[in-house]
């Protein structure tokens, strides 16, 4: 569709979404983009990216609290898949660095345009980023003292959820990290086709709504939703536990060594695998291979 300019050149205006050899391409530049950030500049980044995930993290812990057994298991998943949207949609659209979505980043490195040192440095610098946004936004939401609202009910659902993602088998946290960042890089590689935030948003919704709902494990989201619990359970007051009629002494399974050892460390390689290997490299070789020999 041409549009005549005062100078009698014309631009293109185009609407179609790009095609998957050119979202290759973008994504390959992109990566060269990202891993080329001052380390500065990537952290703050990182931090914003660990909050948004957070944020995302809060609507959909508020949106599943239940103090009555009003909606069926799969609608309350669903609805607080809705609402974990909200941390992606942050992401792409206001702009931050999260490990997740940057494991596609491996596509600049399989096209020989970044080194394995200059992947694994910016990997690392995100990755503490996304790390001390997350925590931080739960310390934060301690002191906002919204775990006694819904009479203890948000409290006890953060509580259990940390406590579940912390009793998970080691291959069974790698599991569900492979599948949780298969389509969350999924998502990341739709929004690669879009010309518009609403684009975006919606290429967003469906696979990032199916990973919650399906209960797979994203490690930046676990940065908040464990820590919130452990701080939930260390620093509640009498009063929270009286209303919700539990003791912290129930909760023996969620502590720093459960999180860090048997759900984040899992969790994280089972997302480098969903991400890098099952979809990066994946579409690299489909649409990128070969591409410079002519």
């Amino acid at each position: 569709m041409p549009v005549s300019k005062t100078n009698n050149q014309t631009q293109d205006i185009h609407i179609d979404a790009f095609l998957p050899v050119e979202m290759a391409k973008r994504a390959e530049q992109i990566g060269v983009q990202k891993a080329a950030l001052p380390a500065s500049k990537m952290f703050v980044l990182a931090v914003l990216a660990g909050a948004f995930i957070a944020l995302g993290a809060i609507f959909a812990t508020v949106v599943t609290t239940q103090t009555a057994q009003t909606l069926s298991f799969g609608v309350t998943r669903l609805l607080g898949g809705v609402a974990f949207c909200l941390g992606l949609v942050l992401v792409v659209v206001a702009g931050a660095e999260l490990f997740t979505g940057n494991n596609l980043v491996v596509m600049a490195l399989a096209s020989g345009k970044l080194t394995v040192t200059r992947l694994l440095w910016s990997w690392t610098i995100v990755y503490a980023g996304n790390f001390t946004g997350a925590v931080l936004t739960a310390l934060i939401m301690l002191f906002t003292r919204q775990y006694n609202q819904a009479h203890g009910g948000i409290g006890l659902n953060v509580l259990s959820i940390a406590a579940n993602k912390c009793s998970y088998s080691f291959l069974q946290a790698f599991s569900l990290g492979i599948l949780c960042n298969a389509l969350v890089c999924l998502a990341v590689w739709l929004c690669y086709s879009a010309r518009s935030t609403t684009d975006k948003i919606l290429a967003i919704l469906f696979p990032i709504t199916a990973f919650v709902a399906a209960g797979f494990e994203h490690s930046v989201a676990n940065m908040y939703f464990v820590p919130a619990g452990l701080f939930v359970k260390s620093f509640a007051e009498e009063h929270f536990w009286e209303i919700v009629d539990k003791t912290s002494t129930e909760f023996v399974g969620l502590n720093w060594e459960n999180f860090l050892v048997a759900n984040l460390l899992p969790v994280t390689l089972g997302n480098i695998v969903g991400g890098s290997l099952m979809v990066g490299l994946v579409y690299w070789f489909v649409y990128l291979r070969g591409q410079d020999e002519g």
